[in-house]
């Protein structure tokens, strides 16, 4: 295992505790460890797979959706866990993750959300709130945020939920759902950056987690979802499943029980 590089007291120390967490439960539960893949694209968050001892696939900036969906459809029984950050998907990716939510492939999508680009050293997203001033924006950014909830909500996404990296152990149950749901899964993982923008003090004052009721009312998941906008100190800020649905997935509509990697590998053989 690599040495770890992150910052002293970053919050991705908590997120790979939490996913190392997910995946002994899952193993428990009988997914083979060999059938586990986390995919990742380029930032600070892409690290965590360097620090996993199961399959992990380094993709290029912006494509870890994409470079997943590959995997899942070439091997459908994988587990495909894609760990991305908000700069790598919300603004270099933003139509895989559209495509793959309205698609329903069977993936769980984590984005370390820590509203700035951190490994190029603070330039603002698309989660940055207005007036955020880093590299590219020394006067403080023009443009508000979107919610990443309500976009996967208009997205048709199964799953949509939101945690919290220092509460490590309600982040790990939900990745355990996330996965164990068969769908698009997506949680938004609220990760402070101490060196670029450090919003510990507000996340834990404000944070709370949602009791579990209506998750499959869209109504109810998006009054909840709008409780709190990215570019606001002083709301409260649900954390948990906001909303689930169950429908058929984008692998079984295309590929039925067809595992493509097993033809590929008879086909070699013979």
């Amino acid at each position: 295992m690599n040495e770890i590089s992150w910052c002293p007291g970053c919050p991705n120390f908590a997120i790979l505790k939490a996913l190392n967490g997910a995946i002994s439960s899952l193993i428990k539960k009988g997914v083979s460890r060999e059938n586990i893949v986390v995919v990742s694209g380029i930032g600070c968050h892409a690290k965590i797979v360097d620090y996993l001892t199961v399959n992990t696939f380094y993709s290029l900036h912006g494509r870890p959706i994409a470079s997943a969906e590959g995997i899942k459809l070439g091997n459908p029984k994988l587990e495909v866990i894609v760990c991305a950050g908000d700069g790598d998907v919300y603004d270099e990716g933003i139509a895989h993750l559209l495509h793959a939510a309205k698609r329903n492939i069977n993936l769980t999508v984590l984005i370390h959300d820590n509203r700035n680009f951190a490994l190029t050293t603070g330039q603002f997203t698309a989660t940055s709130p207005q007036g955020f001033k880093g590299k590219s924006t020394p006067d403080g950014s023009p443009e508000e945020p979107f919610n990443p909830l309500k976009l996967m909500l208009a997205a048709n996404a199964t799953f949509i939920a939101r945690g919290y990296a220092t509460k490590i152990n309600h982040l790990e149950k939900l990745i355990v759902k996330a996965v164990c749901h068969p769908g698009f899964s997506f949680i938004e993982i609220l990760q402070p950056c101490l060196a670029f923008f450090n919003t510990f003090q507000v996340y834990n004052k404000k944070v709370y987690e949602l009791k579990e009721k209506h998750l499959t009312s869209e109504k109810e998941a998006l009054k909840k979802i709008e409780q709190w906008s990215y570019n606001q100190t002083d709301a409260e800020i649900p954390i948990g499943l906001f909303y689930q649905i169950k429908k058929p997935t984008y692998e079984q509509k295309l590929l039925g029980h067809m595992i493509p990697a097993q033809k590929t590998l008879r086909q070699s053989q013979k």
